[in-house]
């Protein structure tokens, strides 16, 4: 199944990760451009459903990812890839706070 043609219930169902950095003063677009770089092999994983990351507009230093994984197993996967390791080995110096707070659904869709 193609990550875009996943249906409401399908969307609901899985574990999500919401992830807020706050990049250094002076590193917010090294920090994009790291961001920007995980969603293509991300989206490739197979236990990986959406790896969507976004910038706040107001305050240009914050960015917030929302994945959302098969399941926990999906998650832990994705952070044994050599493409996350060499993400989080570049981003951390450059961030400020980094937060990661998983999810799992409460109610059905």
């Amino acid at each position: 199944m193609k990550k875009s043609s996943y249906s409401p219930a399908e969307l609901n169902d899985g574990f999500v990760v919401a992830i807020t950095i706050e990049a250094r003063e002076g590193q917010a677009d090294a920090v994009g451009a790291i961001l920007g770089g995980l969603v293509a092999p991300t989206l490739a994983e197979p236990g990986v459903k959406l790896f969507i990351p976004y910038r706040s507009p107001t305050n240009p230093l914050l960015f917030f990812l929302y994945e959302l994984y098969l399941n926990e197993d999906g998650w832990r996967a994705h952070q044994e890839t050599e493409h996350f390791k060499a993400a989080i080995k570049d981003l951390v110096p450059l961030a400020a706070r980094r937060e990661r707070i998983p999810f799992v659904p409460y109610t059905a869709v």
